[in-house]
């Protein structure tokens, strides 16, 4: 998919998710502020991490929408991965926040008030809101190849988990008449959240790293290696993800007398079967060798061959 496209299905989704999440936000805090639920609050703090998460992937949209240059011959797509390992670190930030507010509360020595029925209207409202946000995210996220949106849906999902949470304490505390269970259920959210930017960072970490922990991927390559006639040895074979898209660096070896132009010929061939195979290919590197030559040549760096798998 060409940046252009991508960057516009990025801008579409972000703006659905900032308009979706500020009214959101703005009234699970003023109504949890009212009903006297610290949990409510909390969790429109995290609904107001969202429309900054939202404000950045329309800064991202723009960025990589940028064609590729001497400075920057991938491209900008490494700029997704940049902000999604922020959005980790901002999650993981108001988590951590909401933990120690909680805490606070509870230890305060005074006993937490009961909220008010209020408390229960706005969550209900926040989980059926979330709900339609996720399912913006993920359908925009996949549709663009996005792994940032993608990640934003997750945390979505992640947010009306919280909010059903949120739900049931306040529940609790209202029939039951305990107002302790509020800022108890509060620092489950943030531990929630916190196991979110975990997971998140992680996995943007090993795009930042040109990681993959996915070996069938490696297995659609070197089947498609295979389908064509006259390729021998695939080998070396490294893949690295940009922006949700492959770059793949392959060696394969073909008869030493063949012309130039024929392994030029066979070398396409593998190309397109690769791309043929592989959803997501932004780029592909074919090297040619004669074949029995590779031992032949100095140590080069690593790479995986079929019989590693």
């Amino acid at each position: 998919m060409m940046n252009a496209t991508k960057a516009r299905l990025i801008k579409t989704a972000s703006i659905i998710a900032m308009a979706g999440n500020a009214l959101l936000a703005l009234l699970k805090i003023i109504i949890g502020l009212i009903a006297g639920s610290l949990a409510v609050v909390g969790d429109g703090i995290d609904s107001s991490t969202d429309v900054f998460i939202a404000l950045m992937s329309l800064i991202v949209a723009g960025i990589i929408a940028q064609p590729a240059d001497a400075e920057h011959p991938w491209g900008h797509g490494r700029a997704e991965t940049i902000a999604t390992t922020i959005l980790a670190f901002i999650l993981f930030f108001a988590g951590g926040q909401l933990i120690i507010h909680a805490l606070t509360n509870l230890f305060s020595g005074t006993s937490p008030d009961i909220p008010s029925p209020l408390a229960l209207g706005v969550t209900l409202f926040s989980i059926l809101g979330k709900l339609g946000l996720a399912w913006s995210q993920y359908y925009f996220g996949k549709k663009a190849g996005s792994a940032m949106l993608q990640a934003n849906g997750k945390n979505m999902v992640g947010d009306v988990v919280i909010s059903s949470g949120v739900l049931v304490g306040v529940g609790l505390s209202i029939v039951l008449h305990q107002g302790i269970i509020d800022p108890i259920i509060a620092s489950l959210v943030g531990l929630w959240v916190i196991r979110s930017a975990v997971s998140i960072f992680l996995e943007a970490n090993m795009e930042l790293m040109d990681g993959s922990s996915d070996t069938a991927i490696y297995t659609a390559v070197f089947n498609a290696v295979r389908s064509v006639p006259g390729t021998i040895n695939p080998h070396r074979t490294r893949m690295r993800r940009i922006a949700g898209l492959w770059d793949i660096d392959i060696d394969i070896e073909v008869d030493p007398e063949m012309k130039v132009r024929d392994a030029h010929h066979i070398a396409n061939q593998v190309e397109r079967a690769i791309k043929n195979s592989v959803e997501g290919v932004y780029d592909i590197v074919v090297h040619i060798e004669p074949a029995g030559e590779e031992d032949k040549h100095e140590k080069e760096q690593y790479g995986l061959r079929e019989s590693e798998l």
